[in-house]
């Protein structure tokens, strides 16, 4: 359990306590009188307890009043109205209809000192652990991030995170650099007996899949005029930083798939087709089930891709991709009505979904114009991530303090592999997989 920062102050206290206590022990075991540079480090000490004290007694009113104030926005829910009971729902400390600024307040509590910004802050950390779980940090240099704001990266004019939403979800474990897991390479065998003879016997042997925690992080500087003057900067700077961040590591997670997905499909087609691109999407889905014993459930394109099999028309100019299966003749390699929905295109090939992700790598193959398809089992693509997998830590730090600069810091750990069961995916490359053209 994360300790209280009353806590803390009170473990310092006494350590300082027992300091002054010992210089006094020495003394009586040795038999002689205190020094004066003891007796001045003895005064020194005490001062420093009752500057401790002081600190102890404001942050124990802030605890306290920080604790009612949370008690009473939980217990005021419910309010009676004429004519019956009206539910209603109050406002968190942060969001877009309050007039408070978590930046600002962040801000204004770390270098101001401003007491009524630290009551918020200490509020909205309460109701954060109540409704994550996982808030780990109560100081001013570790603020967990309002979701509101991390929320309008979506706007913005980046990739997203499409694959790594569509990975299998674990919580990052507290503490490490590395992720072990166990690969059985060699399973037990069975085999049918004869009367009197020998059971079957196979060791079963394994080796260890190590994965690596890494750390994206951006920053930003902004002006003290913009945080204490400006309007929306909260929006501006925080969106922006996520959306990166949520960019990046979308590109690492694609980039696993590419490294470890163990069926591979080539297409070589020097005027590439929709009609010759569909065997291989077949190929890539039996090579699936063939190896991993299980069928895919997701395709994963670069938009382009999909475009180019979008645009394709049988001989007698009818779309292959046609709103639902149709039964009357005409060929159609897609269906679906393209409502796309964050990722997914709306489009179903061999009856899988197709996701399209803009971080699919274009610059394959040797004339650096290639793009992959991924085919593949989501549940075999694990991800792990701490909290709800928002980078939500916030620094202020002041390497420009002379030019009245505060450097915004984002930054989150995560880890990424396919290597579980490589088979569980395949890719398909080559030189059909060019530049499209339409």
């Amino acid at each position: 359990m994360t300790k209280k920062y009353t806590e803390i102050l009170s473990e310092k206290r006494d350590a300082a306590l027992a300091r002054a206590q010992q210089i006094t022990e020495i003394a009586i075991s040795e038999t002689r009188d205190i020094t004066k540079d003891e007796d001045a480090e003895i005064a020194s000490t005490l001062d420093e307890v009752r500057d401790f004290d002081e600190q102890i007694k404001r942050h124990s009113d802030l605890e306290a009043r920080a604790a009612a104030a949370l008690e009473s926005r939980v217990e005021k829910k419910i309010d009676v109205a004429i004519g019956g009971t009206v539910v209603k729902s109050e406002a968190r400390t942060y969001s877009p209809q309050t007039e408070t600024s978590f930046i600002s307040d962040a801000f204004a509590a770390q270098f101001n000192n401003d007491f009524s910004a630290q009551q918020r802050l200490a509020r909205h950390m309460n109701e954060e652990k109540i409704e994550r779980r996982d808030v780990t940090s109560a100081n001013f240099a570790g603020l967990m991030v309002p979701q509101f704001l991390t929320d309008l990266a979506a706007p913005f004019a980046r990739a997203g995170r499409v694959t790594a939403d569509l990975a299998r979800k674990h919580p990052l474990p507290a503490q490490g650099l590395t992720i072990s897991l166990s690969k059985v390479t060699t399973g037990s065998a069975t085999a049918a007996q004869t009367e009197g003879a020998a059971v079957q016997e196979t060791n079963m042997d394994d080796t260890k899949l190590d994965i690596s925690v890494v750390t994206i992080a951006g920053q930003q500087n902004v002006s003290r005029q913009s945080l204490e003057r400006g309007t929306n900067i909260d929006s501006l700077v925080m969106a922006d930083l996520v959306s990166s961040y949520n960019t990046v590591l979308n590109t690492a997670v694609v980039a696993e798939l590419f490294s470890s997905a163990g069926q591979a499909v080539t297409y070589t087609d020097a005027s590439p087709t929709v009609a010759e691109l569909y065997p291989k999407l077949v190929d890539a889905v039996q090579k699936v089930q063939t190896t991993f014993f299980a069928g895919p459930n997701v395709m994963i394109m670069h938009p382009r891709r999909l475009a180019f099999i979008l645009a394709a028309v049988d001989g007698q100019s009818r779309p292959l991709a046609v709103p639902t299966p149709t039964s009357s003749g005409q060929p159609a390699y897609a269906y679906g009505t393209g409502a796309a929905q964050y990722g997914n295109s709306g489009y179903s090939i061999l009856g899988l979904p197709v996701y399209t992700d803009a971080t699919v790598s274009v610059v394959k193959g040797a004339g650096t114009d290639q793009d992959t398809i991924y085919i593949g089992n989501s549940q075999e693509l694990h991800l792990w991530e701490q909290g709800d997998g928002t980078p939500m830590m916030l620094r202020f730090e002041q390497p420009k303090g002379a030019e009245l600069d505060v450097t915004m810091i984002v930054y989150g750990y995560s880890a990424v592999t396919a290597n579980r069961y490589p088979n569980a995916w395949a890719q398909i490359n080559g030189t059909g997989l060019v530049t499209p053209t339409f």
